[in-house]
Order: structure tokens, then sequence, then C-alpha cells
């Protein structure tokens, strides 16, 4: 069994060589552990002191294209290796390496098909209270979204199966741990959490500049991650305030014609106002068919992505996958 320990890194020269040194090379149940850097447009000299401190390959970014793509370049490339489980960890040493046996252990006993290492975020002495109260909210929110019982929704310290692995897409160009969330839960893949005790930080986030970009990234994420996987739903959901007025505003109408009342004109806006809203309300409903429709065929194409990457293998001796270049150490 062969385990691929993907690090996305940008300009990361100073923390890389101690989060190298802090996994480790021999694990029960894997035969193989290899360490893969997927270098995001770095400027400075990681490549090389990620190379000279542990790492096996390297697969690099042209420029920065951010944490999402080269989340999912590692992804293409570890199974493109040959990756029975791969293991996704930050370059900044926030995630102790001593915590990876125990992260794969579910995927190996085929209990999981991902899994999570939970931050304790409610507790978490290094984060301070008002991201304590955002990651539990978020976290929250995301339980309903995905119908899983993630315990940590941001937590990029995961583990993933093979099997999890083909089907993974990112769509975001921010993040992927919301979005693969509400892919497994859509996907009814197992997913397992445990608790870890992470490292203090070393350097402030890349990933947003403040809390409230923080939160409307996410927002955004969640939102059209959403969309993307339940079209029909949301397309309902917004409908029915409309349909509901159309419905109430012609009942009224009806209503005072039938009964005979005098002044009937005075009412005859409520099928204009009422007819209009259907109309919009029925616009919605037939854009959710549409998107339903669409999401029907992307799961076609999906599964002729698994196909594909689930044939497609490369050794060492390949210099370029995706036509990003790749480098591996014994070359």
């Amino acid at each position: 069994m062969k385990l691929i320990i993907q690090i996305p890194c940008y300009n990361e020269e100073k923390t890389i060589p101690e989060t190298l040194h802090d996994i480790p090379k021999q694990i029960p149940g894997i035969d193989e552990v290899k360490i893969l850097l997927i270098d995001d447009g770095s400027s400075d000299e990681t490549v090389r002191v990620g190379l000279e401190n542990g790492a096996d390959y390297v697969v690099r970014h042209p420029a920065n294209q951010g944490l999402a793509k080269a989340f999912i370049t590692g992804i293409q490339t570890s199974l493109a290796l040959g990756a029975d489980v791969i293991v996704n960890t930050d370059a900044d040493n926030q995630y102790p390496g001593k915590y990876i046996p125990e992260l794969i252990q579910p995927i190996i006993e085929k209990k999981a098909d991902i899994s999570i290492g939970d931050r304790q975020v409610a507790h978490n002495q290094y984060f301070p209270p008002l991201k304590q109260v955002l990651e539990v909210l978020g976290t929250w929110v995301m339980r309903k979204i995905s119908r899983t019982d993630v315990q940590d929704a941001a937590s990029g310290f995961r583990a993933y199966s093979r099997y999890a692995a083909l089907r993974l897409k990112v769509y975001s160009s921010y993040s992927y741990t919301l979005e693969t969330l509400i892919q497994a839960g859509n996907e009814r893949m197992r997913i397992a959490h445990f608790s870890i005790i992470t490292n203090a930080a070393t350097r402030e986030s890349r990933l947003h500049k403040g809390i409230l970009h923080f939160i409307w990234r996410q927002a955004e994420t969640i939102i059209r991650s959403y969309v993307l996987y339940q079209p029909l739903s949301t397309f309902t959901m917004i409908s029915l305030p409309f349909l509901l007025s159309f419905v109430i505003l012609i009942s009224r109408f009806f209503y005072y014609y039938f009964t005979e009342q005098s002044g009937i004109g005075r009412h005859v806006q409520s099928v204009s106002i009422g007819g209009t809203l259907g109309v919009l309300g029925l616009i919605l409903l037939m854009l959710g068919l549409l998107g339903d429709a669409i999401r029907a065929n992307r799961q076609i194409s999906d599964e002729i992505l698994i196909s594909q990457r689930a044939r497609f293998t490369m050794s060492e001796t390949d210099r370029e996958i995706m036509g990003y270049p790749f480098i591996s150490k014994s070359k």
C-alpha cells in the first residue's frame, strides 16, 4: 500500500524543513511513504529546500493559482503516481506529522473514505475568540448543507482513499475544504474524524485578508457549491415565495369575484401582480429543472473523468503532468 503526503506550498522555504522532518517515514500498514510538494508559483527557494529536506516529488505551477488549484493538482499527481492513500497537510506545520498514522487508520481498515483531523476549534488556544465562534458556526452550517457529521469543516488535515480521491473535483478558486465536503455528502462517502492539537501559527494566513474577507469567501464557496450540486432544491426554494404570493393574490381576486361583492374592479391588480409573480416563480422553477438536467449530464462526464484518472499512471522518469513541470528527487 502506497501513501503519498501532498503539501501545497507558496513561498514556504522557512517553514517547509520543519514540516518535512515532522512527517513519519514508516507507518504500520503502509509499504511506501512518499512526499509530494505542489509548488504554487513560489518566488523563493521552496523547491530546492524541500528536496533537500526529504520531499520525493515536486510538481510546479508556473504562476500562483491559489490553494484550491494546488490541492487538486496534488490529488491528480498522487493518483498518477499510484497512491492508495493520500494525505493533505499544510506547509506551515500547523498540523503535527505525528498524527498521520492515526489519520489514515480508518482508511487502511476500510472504515472510511475520508478522514479529517478535528482542530477542536471551540477550544483551540491558538484561535482568537471570534475565529472560534465563526469556525463553530461555519461547521454547523456545513453539517446541514453537506449532510455529514463533520466536526471541523475548514480543517485541511485530511486523508483520502483512492476511491474518494478519484471522485474529487474542485471548481472554486479559493479553497477546497468546504466544496469537497459537499461533494462527499452528495456521493454518500464515509467520513471519519478525530481530535488533534495543532501547532502555533508561524505566520499570518495567506488564504484570507481578515475576518470579513474570510466570511465573504467562505459564504460564497458554500452557496456556489450548494447550487452546483443541488440546483433543483435551490431554485425550488427561491421560487416558492413567488408562487405562494401568486396563489394568495389570485385567490383573493376570485374570492371577491365569486362572492359578487361590489368594487370588483379594484381587485383586478391582484391578477396583474399575482400573474407576474407566478411567471417569475415558474421561470425560477424551470431554471432549477434545467440545472438538474445539466447536473445529470455532468455526472456522466465525471464518470469519464474518474475512468481516465484511474487509468493514467506516470513513472519517476516522466518530466511533467498535466503540462506542469514534474521533478523527482531520484532524477
